[in-house]
């Protein structure tokens, strides 16, 4: 891969008041809230790309291996993460060229005011959707959730008996006022570095007792291998292999965050080292958690695996185990809301109010994008069943052009001269993938569907 060398930037940037299409929606380096901000460190943004990467993704990694097989599911998840570093060495690059500080500014330098907004809509698409499926991953741990006619309990059902107060929309709603609206209050993303350092932290405890368990089991004979290559008996299993493309590009997207982080970055130069150590801990965090939670739960693994959680481990412990790996899992995603969010209400806010004064400085507008958007996200998770059905709608549509299509759409235009034929040859190797890829898979989930519906009539 090649890796442009660039001059170093002044680490002290004066925040400009104009506002056109190569100026932030916030301001980069600002004294807000009466204290001076010097500049996020190295770690506080390894942190926060992390957290963007990390997110609902790790749940429905375990039911691509139940798809792929695990050699090759494991190796999909491999080549995704080299696939991401290149696309988002590209926007770096091409930023830099551009003098842009933002990926909506790279896109509208490449392809003009359209382009621009094409991005801004991918964004607001595909984070919804990301938090859409937070939102019912926390009901579903918390409040319990019913697939294939199979009712698994949620843990305050479990611990309190069914009320009216551990239902699902009760829940939800009292963790968007508590958690969500506060959280997503705050107006510089370096504020969310503590709660981003809990957030993986949180996530390994996930993993450790996931390991921990599936070692036990493993040692006592009491699991089986699973499948290493998948399972392809006819033409349709072929197709449905493609069906795990968009939730493997949806586990990788950051790609809308990678500006905000260096924006804040003490030294900007190093925002290549905070993306190369945030997807190395992010393939071992997802390698580490499809392989053992596959190993776990083989062919029943479900969309969400956090649901077989609520089943008896037949373990001692077993069922405090099945405790600590659902809330902390639970509280890990109330913790990567504003991460997710962050970026979502900054574009919406440029689509909306390109012309404005900085989105900070106009607390009216800040506190009704807010308001409004959670409130959607708030009733779409209310009547959006899966997370496969949300990660595929967003993995194949929005996700994929955030992550591969306009990095690599903006390498091949080449504006000024600074691609090589290599890089060149991997972008388009990445959008005919892409574009393949996600085809067969909104095939297959159509064909699936339509024979899914029409199968109680015949």
């Amino acid at each position: 891969m090649t890796i442009e060398s660039f001059k170093k930037e002044n680490k002290s940037r004066k925040s400009k008041k104009e506002v056109d299409e190569k100026t932030p929606l916030l301001p980069t380096l600002s004294d807000e809230h009466g204290g001076e901000f010097n500049g996020a460190s190295f770690s506080g943004a390894v942190f926060n790309l992390s957290t963007t990467i990390v997110g609902a993704g790790i749940m429905a990694l375990p039911a691509t291996m139940k798809v792929l097989g695990l050699l090759p599911g494991i190796a999909m998840i491999i080549l995704m993460a080299l696939v991401t570093e290149a696309s988002i060495e590209y926007l770096i690059r091409f930023s830099r060229a551009a003098k842009s500080v933002s990926y909506g500014g790279v896109m509208g330098n490449a392809f003009g005011k359209y382009g621009k907004m094409l991005l801004q809509i991918c964004v607001m698409i595909n984070n919804i959707g990301v938090l859409v499926v937070y939102m019912i991953i926390i009901g579903d741990v918390l409040s319990g959730t019913t697939e294939d006619g199979i009712h698994h309990a949620g843990v305050l059902e479990g611990w309190f008996g069914f009320h009216w107060w551990n239902g699902r929309f009760f829940v939800l709603l009292v963790t968007t006022l508590a958690i969500f609206a506060p959280l997503a209050s705050l107006k510089r993303i370096d504020s969310l570095r503590h709660t981003s350092a809990l957030s993986m932290g949180l996530a390994l405890v996930f993993l450790i007792v996931t390991v921990g368990i599936t070692l036990y089991k493993l040692i006592t004979g009491t699991i089986s291998m699973p499948r290493m290559l998948p399972a392809v008996p006819n033409l349709a299993s072929v197709f449905n292999l493609f069906t795990v493309v968009p939730v493997l590009v949806t586990a990788y997207i950051c790609h809308y965050n990678v500006h905000s982080i260096e924006n804040e970055l003490e030294d900007r130069t190093k925002i290549r080292g905070v993306v190369r150590s945030s997807l190395t801990l992010c393939s071992s965090v997802y390698v580490t958690t499809s392989l053992f939670g596959f190993l776990l739960f083989g062919d029943s693994t479900l969309d969400d695996v956090l649901a077989n959680f609520s089943a008896d481990l037949e373990i001692p412990f077993g069922s405090v185990l099945n405790d600590i790996v659902r809330v902390s899992y639970a509280v890990h995603l109330m913790l990567v809301f504003p991460i997710v969010f962050f970026p979502l209400r900054l574009n919406l806010d440029g689509l909306l109010f390109s012309s404005a004064r900085p989105l900070s400085s106009d607390n009216t507008r800040f506190a009704s994008l807010t308001f409004g958007l959670i409130s959607i996200i708030f009733v779409g998770a209310n009547f959006i069943p899966s997370i496969w059905d949300a990660f595929q709608f967003t993995g194949a549509t929005a996700a994929v052009c955030i992550g591969f299509i306009f990095p690599a759409a903006i390498t091949l235009r080449d504006k000024y001269g600074i691609a090589t034929s290599k890089d060149k040859i991997l972008c388009i190797f990445m959008i005919v993938l892409a574009v393949f890829s996600n085809l067969v898979a909104i095939y297959s989930d159509a064909y699936s569907l339509i024979k899914k519906n029409s199968s109680p009539r015949e």
